[in-house]
């Protein structure tokens, strides 16, 4: 039950259920003993301030401050009414069963919420502050513009700054989409919210966490449920007029008939009061208020448990509507998750080549090298690593069986004078050379999503009428990938305005649009499409991590 409620869900649950064994209690000594009004009445007034005491007291201050006809006035009226006609029963139940739909309302409301906070997990827990030369533990609120911060391998950098001290890999993937991590050293610039990976830095803040970049994320997830579906805004409005509606009309139903029909008579009086107040009492619009946005919450809360992040209730509206998917490429269609495509050896065997390149980078946790020591198959005997050496920008140098061994980037193979030649293939090439001895080179590339070809699938068959793809990479590579996912038009070699001027071609098509892409890099052509999708891509520290907020 704590797991589902929170502390004021509970306390709101224990006043039903005292207020509804109070109430069975006053239903059973009515029966039994049929006590005289002036008991019964005060019998059943304290079930019925137990479970509704705030909705009587929100009614009195919303009428205070000019708010007259709401529907906690409604209820107001209608269960004191219920009350003067002597329907004491009735009174308690009707604020029962309103007070459990509000229960019901606020529990679907907060587990859409939690499910969100659960999964938006880019928020920093906590910096590490250097004071007096001292290392603190504190809440990132609470660190100064241009204060110095410790930030260890494995942990999120909790604020916006520049290096002043280290050099480490870092995984921007959940903010810029980019799957390839980012070595950075002195005087670069870091974003809060993205994971370091490789070394212990140090960062001079150069923001306040109110105005660091994933605080901006998470407020935008947190005032989201401000932007209402017009259906949604249309029961808002309705109610704003149907509630005074249904009190003057309650009222005239009280007066009009005994003045018609017998205005002396305290019997025809009496009779159309109750009459009234059995008006009110199921002309009540709390169900009609309430079921439209909880529809929505349940909406929203389901596709969040499912991985899905929806702004507002008026994006869930738009999705209903859109006939073109459009998709950027790596960490939508792509697992944003290196793995060896090939090994082209250079005079020796393609499995003596892995298996150097394995020894050499067993050491790293970058996530090129993880991908190289995944795919050797056999065991990797660390000791025949000597010493090892990073080499910024370039790649390693490594001692193994007592020769000197380097694995990087061409930069490293011109570095070391080896006849090193570039491959026809494309992707992340890694170069192995002993010495100046070219040995060959690994080629590694972005794997394409298991659900990739199920999903396009999937939106053909619910009447998608076009697929699109939107990349930077290489028109080969991009033609490649589609052609293997089921992806219809494909436009490739494209910069960010460019993939902008093409959402702009398409919708001036007259398509319902939705852009798919991996996160704040593709913030342009999300915000210029119907429906915005941002995927989060894959996580090194989260492998099983695939969601997405729209």
């Amino acid at each position: 039950m704590k797991r589902l409620l929170n502390k004021k869900q509970r306390k709101w649950l224990l006043r039903i259920v005292i207020a509804l064994l109070l109430l069975i209690i006053c239903v059973i000594i009515e029966k039994v003993f049929e006590p005289a009004w002036y008991i019964a009445l005060p019998m059943f007034i304290i079930p019925y301030l137990v479970c509704g005491y705030d909705v009587i007291k929100c009614a009195v201050v919303n009428i205070i401050h000019g708010q007259v006809f709401d529907e906690k006035f409604l209820m107001a009226i209608a269960t004191i009414g219920a009350f003067a006609t002597g329907e004491y029963p009735e009174a308690v139940a009707v604020m029962l069963f309103y007070q459990v739909g509000e229960l019901f309302q606020s529990i679907a409301v907060g587990r859409s919420r939690k499910s969100i906070a659960g999964l938006m997990d880019i928020r920093p827990d906590y910096a590490n502050l250097i004071v007096d030369g001292e290392e603190q533990m504190v809440s990132p609120e609470e660190v100064p513009i241009g204060s110095e911060i410790i930030v260890k391998p494995g942990e999120k950098i909790p604020l916006d700054g520049v290096i002043t001290e280290g050099t480490t890999t870092i995984n921007t993937s959940a903010l810029t989409g980019e799957s390839m991590p980012v070595d950075s050293g002195v005087s670069d610039n870091v974003i809060s919210g993205t994971l370091n990976l490789t070394g212990l830095i140090k960062v001079r803040t150069t923001s306040g966490y109110g105005e660091s970049t994933v605080a901006r994320i998470l407020e935008l997830v947190e005032n989201s449920y401000d932007k209402k579906a017009r259906v949604e805004n249309f029961i808002t409005r309705f109610a704003r007029w149907y509630t005074p509606v249904v009190v003057i009309s309650a009222l005239l139903l009280f007066v009009i008939p005994p003045l018609v029909t017998d205005p002396s008579s305290w019997n025809v009086w009496s009779t159309w009061l109750n009459r009234a107040m059995v008006f009110l009492v199921v002309s009540c619009p709390c169900a009609l208020v309430v079921s439209v946005p909880l529809s929505f919450f349940g909406g929203l809360g389901g596709a969040s448990r499912e991985g899905v992040l929806i702004k507002g209730a008026n994006y869930l509206e738009a999705l209903s509507t859109i006939d073109t998917v459009v998709f950027d490429k790596t960490g939508t269609i792509t697992e944003g998750r290196f793995a060896v495509d090939d090994v082209h050896p250079n005079e020796i065997s393609a499995a003596e080549l892995l298996d150097i390149a394995a020894c050499c980078e067993s050491y790293s946790s970058h996530p090129v090298a993880e991908s190289i020591v995944r795919a050797h198959e056999g065991h990797i005997d660390k000791s025949r690593v000597g010493m090892i050496e990073e080499i910024a920008g370039k790649g390693i140098k490594a001692e193994l069986d007592g020769d000197e061994y380097y694995c990087g980037n061409g930069a490293l193979m011109d570095m070391v004078g080896a006849d090193w030649h570039d491959c026809h293939l494309t992707g992340t090439i890694i170069h192995i050379s002993r010495g100046r001895e070219y040995l060959g080179h690994i080629i590694i590339n972005d794997q394409i999503k298991e659900d990739s070809k199920e999903a396009m699938a999937a939106l053909k068959a619910v009447d998608i009428k076009r697929t699109v793809m939107l990349t930077g990479d290489k028109k080969n590579v991009a033609e490649s990938v589609a052609a293997n996912v089921g992806i219809t038009d494909v436009f490739s070699e494209l910069l960010p305005q460019d993939k902008v001027d093409q959402v702009e071609k398409l919708l001036a098509e007259k398509c319902k649009l939705a852009f798919v892409g991996d996160g704040i890099n593709d913030a342009p052509v999300l915000t210029r499409a119907d429906v915005g999708i941002a995927m989060v891509p894959w996580d090194p520290m989260r492998p099983s991590n695939r969601q997405m907020w729209c």
